[in-house]
């Protein structure tokens, strides 16, 4: 009988690791040729080869400090336009030695207030205000300043507060189409929702299924509060493309990246960039066959997506009538009308909402237990939630809904009478996103646009603009359409006179391999906020 020897153990124990090592970087590869495709691929190795050379050409003594210095002048550059002095206008950088009087510290609010901005009030933003009317706002900020001392860690001080937050709940649940056995608590905004429902599937996957390293998969249009999630919880994610025409997740990329350590799987209703509602059914049943969470952000969708059907547009079902959705976060303070600093995330079942908590029960301080992030939270804003849910009720939020979405679609359909534009993906909520044909640079048409007064939001990967229709659109969405005309007309006049303002950021972003550097920028503008 012939018998095998091995001559050089050693050697054929580095030979086996280095073939299970291109073995796996093998199939790693043709995995993510299958998901995402030759092109993309092809771009993503470019992208990492070459960051990869710039990053350390700018360890390089001169090359460094080039970058460097470009970087220092596009922060400076953001630090001018937003750190403004105001002529006669006092600094505060230490406390003052003596009380100011209640005139006094009143008349500098008022004047902060008033400081010059884009003017919100009369709807020429993108989102960022969601205003439920003046009447709604005097309420809101009664029962705010009714509850502004209260804080729900003390439910045995303050029990109103504890039954009002459990029926914000309970109301936002039930608009859901949760049943008994579904539940969820307040955060203070979508991020937050998010952030608690990947914590609470990655702790589900550790306790429950024994996962050393969970990871979560989510549409490449996902929030970017789910990286967040995964950075913070040094956690796994996938990226999934969405389809270029529907702009919707690729349900078959999807089920190719899902694997033994996925936990959660997430869609959109709908998404910010482009206010599309992902297939939430395809989703429902992937979930269901992989036996892994499921989680809806309706974070934007709040509370329009809900009354869709019963306003006259076609249905998107975003709620737990969908047999896989395990979690689902839900803003009140967008649609929903409430003071910035409310949401819910909502669960199947009260095991799955256990798994968010964090408990303790050995501190010397005593048994310690919180439902989110915060410890301490303000009650005030709460309070005010419940009032303009209450408020505004059931036939408030669809005459709302018929409004805002009635506006989004008039938009849309004025983007579509104009040849260098066409819509981005298949809207179905308050959103609509828009590109351009070239010539027409669609970052000089929103530099054009806040040239009229107007602030749009800037997308990226593909770049456009988006606009998010809210309250205040309604009765300037003529005004906005007049506007966009004449913008589209000035930049195809002069195609090549826009090279500096939107376009030299969002165009260097797009095409900068180095993503750092694009981060460092970013980082600035953050220390800027906090300058004096």
């Amino acid at each position: 009988m012939a018998t095998f020897t091995i001559k050089n153990p050693r050697q054929a124990f580095i030979n086996a690791v280095v073939a299970y090592i291109v073995f796996r970087q093998a199939a790693k590869g043709m995995r993510m040729l299958s998901v995402y495709g030759i092109q993309h691929v092809l771009s993503f190795l470019w992208k990492k080869v070459a960051g990869g050379v710039i990053r350390h050409l700018r360890r390089a003594p001169g090359a460094g400090t080039v970058v460097q210095k470009n970087i220092a002048k596009a922060i400076k550059n953001i630090e001018d336009t937003m750190i403004i002095d105001v002529p006669g206008e006092s600094k505060f950088l230490t406390i003052p030695d003596a009380a100011m009087s209640d005139e006094e510290i009143l008349a500098v609010l008022r004047r902060r207030q008033n400081e010059a901005g884009i003017d919100w009030k009369n709807g020429r933003v993108s989102g960022a205000v969601y205003h439920g009317g003046e009447e709604l706002g005097r309420l809101t900020s009664e029962a705010y300043a009714m509850f502004s001392l209260t804080n729900p860690l003390h439910p045995g001080v303050f029990p109103g507060l504890r039954r009002i937050e459990a029926e914000v709940v309970r109301m936002v649940v039930d608009l859901y189409n949760g049943s008994s056995e579904c539940c969820g608590t307040t955060t203070s905004g979508g991020t937050e929702s998010i952030i608690m429902a990947v914590r609470a599937h990655v702790v589900w996957g550790r306790e429950a299924r024994g996962l050393e390293t969970p990871n979560i998969v989510v549409p490449v249009t996902a929030h970017a509060a789910f990286d967040k999630a995964a950075e913070y919880f040094g956690i796994g994610i996938t990226h999934v493309p969405v389809d270029a025409k529907t702009q919707r997740v690729d349900i078959k990329a999807m089920k190719r990246v899902i694997d033994s350590n996925t936990v959660l799987i997430v869609g959109s209703s709908a998404t910010y960039p482009h206010g599309v509602a992902d297939d939430l059914v395809a989703l429902s049943d992937l979930a269901i066959k992989h036996k892994i969470g499921f989680h809806i952000d309706s974070c934007l969708g709040s509370f329009i997506m809900p009354f869709l059907k019963e306003a006259g547009f076609p249905e998107v079902i975003c709620d737990f009538r969908l047999p896989g959705v395990t979690s689902i976060s839900c803003d009140t303070h967008k649609y929903g009308f409430a003071p910035k600093g409310t949401s819910v995330v909502m669960y199947s079942n009260k095991q799955l909402r256990h798994y968010q908590y964090f408990t303790i029960a050995t501190w010397p301080g005593g048994i310690y237990a919180s439902p989110t992030i915060a410890g301490s939270r303000c009650g005030a804003v709460i309070a005010a939630c419940w009032a303009a849910m209450t408020k505004m009720g059931r036939d408030g939020y669809l005459e709302e809904c018929k409004r805002i979405v009635g506006s989004r679609i008039k938009i849309q359909q004025a983007i579509e009478e104009i040849p260098e534009l066409y819509v981005v993906g298949e809207p179905t909520s308050s959103v609509v996103a828009f590109a351009s044909h070239w010539p027409v640079n669609i970052y000089g048409v929103l530099d054009e646009l806040k040239n009229r007064g107007w602030e749009l939001n800037p997308m990226q990967f593909p770049s456009a603009l988006h606009i998010a229709c809210t309250r205040l659109t309604v009765p300037v969405v003529d005004e906005l359409i007049r506007d966009l005309n004449q913008a589209v007309a000035a930049v195809k006049a002069n195609p090549d006179g826009y090279g500096n303002g939107s376009q030299a950021i969002y165009g260097f972003a797009a095409t900068v391999p180095d993503s750092t550097i694009v981060e460092e920028v970013a980082e600035g503008f953050i220390d800027t906020l906090y300058t004096v």
